[in-house]
């Protein structure tokens, strides 16, 4: 891992986290894998949510992290790290605290998911998100449900057979109005050949 990637999250220096904006993409970007395994340690602590530094850490260097991955065109190489700290966020608590207050494994979940789901012409890195990507949607984040539902959505469009395992579990979100009922009932029912 690189130097300023370990003393950072090592040691959970946020006074030195922006400087990983410093680097170039390519510096950084064998260490990415490793920095994100580190993340799901740091987040699976016992008091990360209520530790505001190390959401602040884990926070800028996710930020950094999918800028690498997205300017470097590297996901498939890091998917499988990306998609198990993403994991990792369903064994914690994903509904809003008050109104608009995401939870701090929301924040996670929700700063991958584009990351992880834009590439949704990407069978290998679908493969691995789409069985995650479903268990979102009943977790009781209404926000975090309705943007899974706009990238599942594209991904029945252009490659409809990886959801067809997850057919029950999304047609109850829709049925239950967790996700957008236009944009995935819509694809659902355009693709209903593929999962009969």
């Amino acid at each position: 891992m690189h130097q300023l990637f370990r003393l950072v999250l090592g040691q959970k220096d946020l006074s030195r986290a922006g400087d990983l904006f410093s680097l170039d993409d390519s510096e950084i970007e064998d260490s990415l894998t490793e920095a994100l395994e580190q993340i799901k340690i740091i987040s699976s602590s016992s008091d990360y949510q209520t530790n505001n530094n190390d959401q602040a850490v884990v926070e800028i260097c996710i930020t950094r992290i999918t800028a690498a991955i997205r300017e470097t065109e590297s996901i498939e190489k890091h998917a499988k790290a990306l998609v198990g700290l993403w994991d990792s966020c369903l064994e914690h608590n994903l509904r809003p605290f008050g109104k608009d207050e995401d939870t701090p494994h929301a924040k996670i979940a929700s700063d991958i998911m584009s990351c992880i789901l834009q590439n949704y012409n990407r069978p290998p890195v679908m493969a691995l998100a789409i069985p995650i990507a479903v268990k979102f949607l009943h977790r009781g984040n209404k926000e975090l449900c309705r943007n899974m539902s706009n990238y599942l959505s594209l991904a029945a469009i252009t490659k409809a057979d990886l959801l067809a395992d997850h057919t029950e579990v999304i047609v109850k979100s829709i049925l239950q109005g967790m996700v957008q009922k236009l944009s995935l009932g819509t694809c659902f029912r355009r693709h209903l050949k593929v999962f009969s």
